[in-house]
This record gives structure tokens, C-alpha cells and sequence, in this order.
């Protein structure tokens, strides 16, 4: 069983920048697919970026270019650097990971406001 915990999250300009972490309870070596997912006010939960345990990543239409996922295998973390934030940005952002998505995070807030 793997226990995630995000991190990062917050309150931020448009344009600003957020760091979000993921902590695994334990290893992640073993984790093929970890990833970002979000979820807006009245909208449905969408994912957002995806790291495999290679390094190969993908990401959604609306972030490439300004969001970065990567992870740390060493402190069990995975990252996304957000960048050039937008209005649209402001979701609860949750991190997950397995084969079949089967581990969640609780989520972290993400404001973007004027």
C-alpha cells in the first residue's frame, strides 16, 4: 500500500509559479505511472501530467509548455512545477499513481486570482 501526500499548493497571481510535491510513504521505484490530475469547481477530474518510471512524460493540451512534472526516486517525491499560471489553473490538484491508478493523494488547493 502506498500512502501519497501533496504538498505546494496555494494561493498565486496570474503568471505566478507553484511547486507541488507528492510524498510516497514508500518506494516508488516500482511505480510505473505517476501523475498530476485536477479537478475544477463544477467540472470533472481531468489529468494533467503523467511521469512514467522511465522518465517519459505526456501532458494535457492546456499545460504543455508551462507545467513540468518530474520525481525523485531517491526521496520517494514527485513534482510539478507550475509556470505562467493561469485563471483557468485554479483546481484541487491531486497526485496518483499505479498501473491503474489505484493510489490518491488528498489533494492540494490551487488559487489563481487577481
Amino acid at each position: 500500500q502506498v500512502q501519497l501526500v501533496e504538498s505546494g499548493g496555494g494561493l498565486v497571481q496570474p503568471g505566478g509559479s507553484l511547486r507541488l510535491s507528492c510524498a510516497a510513504s514508500g518506494s516508488i521505484l516500482s511505480i510505473n505511472y505517476m501523475g498530476w490530475y485536477r479537478q475544477a469547481p463544477g467540472k470533472q477530474r481531468e489529468l494533467v501530467a503523467i511521469i512514467t518510471s522511465g522518465g517519459m512524460t505526456n501532458y494535457a493540451d492546456s499545460v504543455k509548455g508551462r507545467f513540468t512534472i518530474s520525481r525523485d526516486n531517491a526521496k520517494n517525491t514527485v513534482f510539478l512545477q507550475m509556470n505562467s499560471l493561469k485563471l483557468e489553473d485554479t483546481a484541487v490538484y491531486y497526485c496518483a499513481a499505479g498501473g491503474s491508478w489505484q493510489y490518491w493523494g488528498q489533494g492540494t488547493q490551487v488559487t489563481v486570482t487577481s
